[in-house]
């Protein structure tokens, strides 16, 4: 999640090779110009927002996936995965030490109180988004090691839950707990079997829960996880679709260079993935700059990518400049130099800086979200989308009472402006259906542990993990029920939306969620 996670996943993943899995997504499909915003930035005012803002029918959610939630982790018949091997083998590589096997414990706090559907319910949430855990369902991750009934008897229980309660479970298949057995089988995903296990257990998934969740995403981050990835389709009257995580790049400068720069750095993260699945090939920068080391699809796998998806899930945190940088030809080539751009969060010198984040990576840039969705609408063909993350953190800080931990006026802030700059998108004509606040509560954030707080309810680890609404959930649920209401910085006009981490430059994508990409 921080600036080192990539070189700490490697570890797991053995370096994967560039492109390798993409070439794969056109056989899992059978189963289951990069032109820059130009539209002139509008004066945030006091014009308060709150549901009504919104077409009616739009989707308001809350996220949380298995590993981070969950905890669990050997009970219930549940298989390890390479998160729970990760954690234990290189505890150095987690900034606290920590480990999900307890998590925020939301397995037993479903099954005992049912308190998190409950806190789902009270807030006024559409919908829920989460993720099952492959190795809850196939403990080896393969049906030849068998399934796991007290797994889909859990997940069944959990949709029930929310199906009773009126909210609409948003299930992630795949959300980076790769199982262990698959690992060590045969290299897990640098092998081209994971296709076909990935597929058993989809449909296991399809068959026991279909019938209750109509929105499936495949995978969450495939180019943070694998610098690759692969879709997916379900036949129980449900849309699939897969969530990607980018920024939008903005050119350092006015010189060619430095746009022609960004439209790279635009093709080489979320062109990757889309235009294989809108166009069935790789963009054509990538094509050009990476040459015989970018796999090739044949006319069928191409045929079969274009258009294998309902809709597209959008991980927007952060956002970047991209600055043009020459060939790289004295190393060996690599993705972190292939685009010949670079990614920087300040410009000559002077961050546009308002507050910051706790994490290095996250460059807070709220008109950047509407900058990407107009991108995507003019270069796309103006897919169906849904925001499935989007959020900010602080850091963990054990010295402040709990009732000034529940404080969080910059979490207001960064969704009240996310949100304004999401349905001025909207009325830009973007097919916008939904928007999910990462995360509903604080939770095990990968690479930094329990260090920072994503959150709108504050977790206490050292007692029970009991829960409590943060500022930012009262702000929510007031939102949710239709209450004006807006952030007092909001009131200044003319004001620069635009506000940038601790770290000054990053090289490549070295980052959970990257801004620029």
């Amino acid at each position: 999640m921080n600036s080192g996670f990539s070189e700490r996943l490697s570890i797991m993943t053995s370096d994967l090779p560039f492109g390798l899995l993409l070439l794969v997504l056109g056989y899992a499909v059978i189963s289951c110009e990069a032109a820059l915003s130009k539209h002139k930035d509008p004066t945030l005012t006091a014009k308060a927002l709150n549901r009504g803002s919104f077409p009616p029918g739009f989707i308001f959610g809350s996220a949380g996936a298995a590993y981070q939630f969950e905890g669990g982790a050997k009970e219930g018949g549940r298989g390890p995965s390479i998160w729970d091997t990760f954690t234990h083998k290189y505890p150095d590589k987690i900034t606290d030490g920590s480990n999900g096997d307890v998590a925020i414990d939301s397995y037993h706090r479903y099954k005992s109180a049912k308190e998190d559907v409950s806190i789902v319910k009270d807030m006024g949430w559409d919908a829920y988004r989460f993720s099952i855990s492959w190795s809850r369902i196939l403990p080896t991750g393969m049906l030849s090691g068998g399934v796991n009934q007290e797994g889909i008897k859990y997940y069944n229980n959990l949709i029930n839950e929310l199906v009773a309660n009126g909210i609409k479970p948003f299930v992630t298949i795949f959300h980076w707990d790769l199982p262990q057995g698959i690992e060590d089988a045969y290299g897990g995903f640098l092998s081209p079997k994971s296709v076909d296990d990935f597929r058993d257990y989809a449909e296991i998934c399809f068959r026991e829960f279909g019938d209750r969740v109509k929105h499936w995403i495949t995978l969450n981050e495939p180019h943070t996880f694998s610098n690759a990835g692969y879709t997916s389709g379900a036949t129980q009257k449900g849309v699939v679709g897969i969530a990607l995580n980018t920024g939008f790049s903005v050119p350092f400068s006015d010189s060619q260079a430095d746009k022609d720069a960004a439209s790279r750095a635009m093709d080489f993260s979320y062109g990757w993935f889309l235009d294989p699945l809108t166009r069935g090939q790789y963009p054509q920068s990538m094509q050009s700059l990476v040459g015989n080391r970018l796999p090739k699809f044949t006319k069928e796998q191409s045929q079969m990518l274009k258009g294998s998806f309902d809709f597209i899930g959008l991980n927007y945190y952060s956002s970047s400049y991209a600055k043009a940088v020459p060939p790289n030809k004295a190393g060996e080539p690599s993705y972190a130099t292939d685009s010949q751009a670079d990614s920087l969060n300040n410009r000559n010198g002077v961050p546009s800086v308002q507050w910051y984040a706790a994490s290095d990576w996250l460059y807070v840039y709220p008109r950047g979200l509407r900058d990407l969705l107009l991108y995507t609408k003019r270069k796309y063909k103006n897919p169906l989308i849904y925001i499935t993350e989007n959020g900010v953190d602080e850091q963990n800080d054990p010295k402040l009472s709990l009732e000034k931990a529940l404080i969080d006026k910059d979490r207001i802030k960064y969704y009240d402006e996310h949100l304004y700059y999401l349905q001025l998108a909207i009325k830009d004509g973007v097919n916008v259906k939904g928007f999910f606040a990462w995360s509903l509560f604080d939770n095990f954030e990968w690479a930094n542990g329990y260090t920072v707080r994503f959150g709108i309810y504050f977790v206490d680890y050292k007692n029970g993990n009991k829960r409590y609404p943060k500022q930012s959930a009262h702000w929510f649920k007031n939102f949710l029920k239709g209450n004006s209401h807006s952030s007092p910085e909001l009131k200044s006009k003319g004001q620069t939306t635009g506000f940038v981490s601790k770290s000054k430059s990053t090289s490549g994508d070295k980052s959970r969620r990257s801004g620029s990409i």
